[in-house]
């Protein structure tokens, strides 16, 4: 989450470019759904970092739930928590690509392509 965060912030704040507009907006709304709550990329961004800090209990859960799949057997490993949360990541990232593609539809502009 931290990682795709940062690789949004590098992307949107190094390129000025389309290819790194849309880096920049799938790892941000996918380290932090909540910005999609919040309306990003079209909403004000004195909204943000709210909207950051409310995407927290969402990764927490996430890892919880992990953290529980991954010790169902009597020998667990931070490999099997890894596994279990890169499943989980790899549905948010899904989720938020959807949001953008159902968002790009319905307003009629083309926020990804």
């Amino acid at each position: 989450m931290a990682l795709l965060g940062a690789i949004s912030m590098i992307a949107l704040r190094v390129g000025d470019g389309r290819s790194s507009g849309l880096i920049g907006l799938l790892a941000g709304v996918s380290a932090a759904p909540g910005l999609l709550a919040a309306g990003a990329p079209l909403a004000d961004e004195a909204r943000y970092p709210l909207a950051i800090v409310a995407s927290i209990p969402l990764w927490l859960l996430l890892g919880l739930i992990a953290s529980r799949r991954a010790t169902k057997r009597p020998i667990a490993s931070w490999r099997d928590y890894s596994r279990e949360l890169t499943w989980m990541t790899i549905g948010v990232v899904m989720g938020a690509i959807a949001a953008l593609v159902a968002a790009t539809s319905v307003l009629g502009e083309s926020l990804i392509l």
